[in-house]
């Protein structure tokens, strides 16, 4: 069963705000050398387009995956592969700046483990419900905190 990353304003405010931060540093250097000379045009835009392309993939291409014997959470390069039986608790979250996430939302849970780094990860499914009631399925003893 696949699950996708609910996606709110406030993270696609936050993704626009970084590129456009990263088009002002990457086309900089053409407007106070004066002259365009084509291979600096063609090497700033090869280092935006692929540093924006790496974002935009990590950002928007968040799933999440139970597979018979672990839940799978993948975004860009990211992956984490948690087994049902090292899965703890799960609670909400609001707080995506800290600790290891992979996640698109400030509507989050965070999935307490023993196997991830920092002991837990947050994610934020779209249908939390059903995430939650699959997660619960397959992992009876966790611990589910409203």
């Amino acid at each position: 069963m696949v699950f996708h990353s609910k996606i709110d304003a406030y993270f696609t405010n936050l993704i626009l705000a970084a590129v456009l931060v990263i088009a002002f540093v990457s086309f900089f250097p053409l407007f106070i050398e004066g002259g365009t000379q084509l291979p600096a045009v063609l090497i700033l835009a090869s280092t935006f387009l692929i540093v924006t392309g790496f974002i935009l993939w990590t950002a928007f291409s968040v799933k999440y995956i139970f597979y018979k014997d672990c839940l799978f959470i993948k975004g860009g390069p990211f992956r984490s592969r948690i087994s049902y039986e090292n899965i703890i608790k799960v609670s909400p979250a609001n707080d995506i700046f800290t600790g290891y996430r992979i996640l698109s939302s400030r509507d989050a849970l965070e999935i307490f483990n023993k196997t991830t780094a920092f002991g837990s990860i947050k994610i934020s499914p779209k249908e939390k419900r059903e995430f939650i009631a699959e997660l619960k399925k397959r992992c009876p003893g966790i611990t589910i905190q409203d």
